[in-house]
This record gives C-alpha cells, sequence and structure tokens, in this order.
C-alpha cells in the first residue's frame, strides 16, 4: 500500500482550516493543521510534509516569515509551498517568491484549482528528490573513485616492497615470523579488493553501521 502523501495547513482561521483539512483528507492525504509559523515548526520536528499550505496573514509568525525558515533549512527546502493570500497584487507575490514561496493561491480558494496545484507540488517535489538522489549517489561514485586511486597508490608500492622481502628472505628460516607474513599477504589482498570495489561501484547504496550512522555498501 503506497504511503499517504503528507500536507500541513498553517491556518489561524478556524473555519478556513476546518474545510482545508476536511477536503484534502477526503482526497487521500495525510494532514496535520495549525494555527501559525511557531507551531508549524514545532511539528515539522515530527512531521515533514510534502507539501506546505500557509496563509500570508496569521498571528506569532506569519506565513512568510514560516516560508523564509522552511526554505533556508537543508532539511524542509524542497517541501512544495504554497501561500494563501488576500493580496493579490504582484509585489507581494514577487516578495513571497523572492523569500521562496512555489505557488500562491488567491482567496477565496476555488477547491478544484487548489487540488491541482497540490498535484503540481507533489509532482515537483518528487522530481526534486529525484535529481538530488542522482547529485547524491554521483557524488558517493566520484569520492569512492577518488579514494580508490588515492589508496591503489601506496597500496602498490606496499605490494613492491613486500614482495622484494619476501623475495630477500628466500631461503631463510623465518618462521618465528610466518604468521606475520601471512597477515601482512591477506590484508594486502583486502586492501586490494576495496579498492577495485570503489574504482567500480556503480550503483552506490548506504546501509546503517550503528542506529546513528551509515556507511557505504561495498
Amino acid at each position: 500500500m503506497d504511503e499517504k502523501v503528507k500536507i500541513l495547513i498553517v491556518e489561524d482561521e478556524k473555519d478556513t482550516r476546518y474545510i482545508l483539512e476536511k477536503l484534502l483528507t477526503k482526497s487521500g492525504y495525510e494532514v496535520k493543521t495549525c494555527n501559525n509559523g511557531v507551531e508549524a515548526l514545532e511539528i515539522l520536528k515530527t512531521f515533514v510534509p510534502t507539501v506546505i499550505i500557509a496563509d500570508w496573514m496569521m498571528p506569532i509568525m506569519d506565513g512568510l516569515q514560516l516560508c523564509k525558515e522552511v526554505k533556508s533549512n537543508e532539511k524542509f527546502k524542497l517541501i512544495y509551498y504554497i501561500i494563501l493570500t488576500a493580496r493579490p497584487s504582484l509585489n507581494d507575490r514577487v516578495k513571497g517568491l523572492d523569500i521562496g514561496a512555489d505557488d500562491f493561491l488567491v482567496k477565496p480558494i476555488e477547491n478544484q484549482e487548489l487540488l491541482a496545484r497540490i498535484r503540481t507540488g507533489i509532482r515537483i517535489n518528487r522530481l526534486q528528490n529525484e535529481l538530488k538522489n542522482i547529485e547524491h549517489s554521483k557524488a558517493i561514485i566520484e569520492m569512492a573513485c577518488t579514494i580508490g586511486h588515492e589508496i591503489n597508490n601506496p597500496l602498490s608500492s606496499l605490494i613492491i616492497s613486500f614482495n622484494s622481502l619476501t623475495e630477500e628472505l628466500d631461503g631463510v628460516e623465518y618462521s618465528h615470523i610466518n604468521e606475520d607474513i601471512q597477515i601482512i599477504r591477506k590484508s594486502i589482498e583486502r586492501i586490494k579488493l576495496l579498492v577495485n570495489n570503489l574504482i567500480n561501484i556503480k550503483n552506490p547504496e548506504m546501509i546503517h553501521y550503528t542506529p546513528e550512522q551509515k556507511m557505504l555498501k561495498l
């Protein structure tokens, strides 16, 4: 079963908030509501929506201030942000866009237009996340190849020196260090395998090393 798209409604007018919540819940979205920007920031600590619908004029923290906070946070910057406003002037819209708003709807709102704008926002959000994942994967591949090549150079010197050392010891009794020699040989093979995996990585995947830390799967 597909996970429901999450939407946060930030609206201080009780009736409008109720109508929007009922409309969006009926349309299949997971909806949370609050009265102002300060409450919204608290909700965002545990609930990260795909779309935020926020009224421009609200007490404590208005929709524009909230937008500025959301868009300045790396974790939330791809959230599609729709401002509801009774101010249809071009200057107001430019001000909102400069802060980072993605869309505007002038009150009174038509339900079907709101739903269409939300669907557009969801598509844009998904495309942006796909591009972000592609760029992230590309950066990991480039980093892995760089590390692989950087390890490969000293590894080559180590192999040459090790081979030279074992040749020097050929015919010499060195049973007392034989275990150490074998450990070095096995370690070199493990490093060679690591370098090969790093240089040839194609589909990087991150796995949990600890509950708080991830590592690259090789």
